[in-house]
């Protein structure tokens, strides 16, 4: 009897843990079901990723101080499939200047500069530009220097040249003239970075890869992160890059830089988990420090700007965020950092068209969907305000427009009783009326209204384009300038570029202006109205210049980053 009941006991214990451990295992299994569920949800996100003969995209996401998630999708190097995890090394292109800007606050904090002071104290070799630019100037793109990339370009470099910090020097110190006075606009400028680089050298006394490695990477324990310098260093397990190709399929998109500041830092998406844990934890620089970087720029006329220092501050479905992203080659990366959910997202990939930043923000829209708020309905005004008008009232629309201040060609054409706001030939937006002589534009996330005026003999003489918080762009209608090859020779020539130290060549062939010069694009030049020419869609746009005998003596030449870069004419034969 003795041992039946021990027996008995024994049964009865040994029920009761199997009872209690699955009990345990399904308890488990239900704590574990929403992580395999938001697991599943983020694979389908990168799901054109996720095969060998691809390259692909790495992702970490942190909550609450905690790296939640972490996986790699595709090919790190594709000619050995070898397969990209949270520890591969990505080239993050301007998600580096942070780094700098963090570099620039520490020595503030440490009392060894003033983000006021003027760049000269540190870097007198640079052109005295007979205005006052200041390191706060270079952190938040208002300096009005042109911008280091767009200068080399038009130098004849590619961007797959290797390209040193001293080729970047060597062009800004040539510079004579500021794309505008600093402080009165921002227009994001890669060389401020880079000048700041040398200033953390200068101050510190030490390379700044060295610098910031001691004073920032190591103490936040990025072990796999560097300022990449020299292009020919061997750095293990990191990923190439690739863009796609109408012909070819994919094709490497080769990446050779050795400069330091603006971009080239490499780094791992667990490494970048550590950067914005210290957004929240501020365990190097403090509060004070951190409360600085993310301090937004002022213009000259009190306005303030979405750059902070290194990083722009937004909103996305109504909550506060911390971003930036970049672009090199084949590089694309975004970081994404809500500092009152304590949560951020990083992306980092090897492919040009993998689009992060909307990555990051599908993957936040996982994590954070109950705190999203979604655009309201009613905010969709635009749509209920459409209405139909007669032929004849888009008729009187259609045309060429020269708008006066941004100094651009638009084309209002009208196809298919539909009316289109003409850029270029593959960048069109149609226009949709919402009054008599008021359209809007459709399909893009802003609210902007094309308004005609001033009716002459059937058609509108005058045009606005209204940006939302935005000066109103004013233009007028021109008849479409249309040279004879008699006309082109007038601009055919050799002209010299003091700044960029170059010679540019100009020739007609077939009714056309040429330009020959080493990298450029051989297209020939788009006329606007008289000399005004575009080329590369509108992004390069040159006005001739004639002196007072009316004779063509020079041109300015105009990108998204550079104003007004003057070229003489040279006489035949120089």
């Amino acid at each position: 009897m003795k041992y039946f009941m021990k027996g008995c006991v024994l049964l009865f214990a040994l029920f009761f843990l199997v009872l209690v451990t699955s009990t345990a295992l399904v308890k488990e299994k239900k704590e574990e079901k929403p992580r395999s569920t938001i697991e599943a949800k983020i694979d389908k996100v990168f799901a054109d990723f996720d095969k060998p003969e691809s390259p692909g995209a790495a992702i970490a996401v942190l909550k609450e101080g905690m790296v939640v998630f972490r996986k790699g999708y595709g090919s790190a190097q594709l000619e050995y499939k070898i397969p990209i995890t949270p520890s591969t090394i990505f080239h993050v292109a301007s998600v580096s200047k942070q780094f700098t800007a963090m570099a620039i606050t520490l020595l503030e904090a440490q009392g060894k500069l003033s983000v006021d002071d003027d760049i000269h104290k540190y870097l007198p070799d640079i052109p005295d530009f007979g205005k006052k630019i200041t390191i706060r100037h270079l952190l938040h793109h208002v300096s009005g220097l042109r911008d280091q990339w767009e200068l080399l370009i038009m130098s004849g470099w590619r961007m797959d040249d290797v390209i040193t910090q001293d080729h970047i020097l060597d062009v800004v110190k040539r510079q004579k003239e500021l794309n505008f006075t600093p402080g009165d606009r921002y227009m994001y400028c890669n060389t401020g970075y880079s000048l700041m680089a040398e200033i953390v050298s200068k101050i510190s006394g030490k390379p700044f890869v060295e610098w910031v490695k001691e004073n920032i990477f190591d103490p936040l324990g990025m072990s796999s992160t560097h300022f990449h310098i020299d292009h020919e260093q061997i750095v293990k397990n990191r990923a190439y890059s690739y863009a796609k190709d109408k012909e070819k399929g994919l094709k490497k998109s080769v990446l050779n830089y050795a400069n330091v500041g603006a971009t080239s830092l490499f780094t791992t998406v667990e490494d970048m988990a550590n950067w914005m844990r210290n957004f929240d934890e501020k365990r190097i620089g403090g509060k004070e420090v951190i409360d600085r970087m993310l301090t937004q720029g002022v213009l000259n006329n009190g306005k303030k700007i979405s750059y902070a220092r290194g990083v722009a501050i937004g909103t996305y479905k109504g909550l506060k965020t911390i971003g930036h992203g970049g672009g090199d080659a084949g590089f694309r990366s975004h970081m994404l950092y809500f500092p009152e959910e304590k949560f951020g997202v990083v992306v980092l990939s090897n492919l040009a068209s993998s689009q992060p930043t909307r990555l990051c923000q599908q993957v936040t829209d996982i994590y954070l969907a109950k705190k999203l708020k979604e655009p309201k309905k009613e905010e969709k005004k635009p749509a209920s305000k459409k209405m139909k008008l007669k032929e004849k009232q888009l008729l009187a629309c259609e045309g060429t427009y020269w708008l006066e201040t941004s100094k651009l060609l638009r084309r209002i054409v009208l196809e298919k009783k539909k009316l289109y706001y003409v850029r270029s030939k593959t960048n069109r937006t149609e226009l949709a009326p919402i009054s008599v002589t008021e359209f809007i534009m459709l399909g893009i996330p802003q609210e902007v209204i094309v308004r005609f005026s001033q009716q002459e003999n059937g058609k509108y003489a005058r045009v606005t384009v209204l940006i939302p918080g935005e000066d109103p762009i004013p233009g007028k209608r021109i008849e479409p300038f249309e040279p004879t090859e008699a006309d082109l020779k007038e601009y055919a020539g050799t002209y010299y570029s003091e700044e960029l130290d170059v010679k540019y060549r100009f020739m007609v062939r077939d009714g056309k202006l040429y330009i020959r010069f080493r990298n450029f694009p051989k297209d020939p030049f788009n006329p606007l109205i008289r000399d005004v020419f575009s080329l590369s869609e509108g992004y390069i746009r040159l006005n001739f210049q004639r002196n007072e005998q009316g004779r063509i003596s020079g041109f300015l030449v105009n990108t998204g980053r550079v104003v007004d870069l003057m070229f003489k004419k040279l006489a035949a034969g120089s």
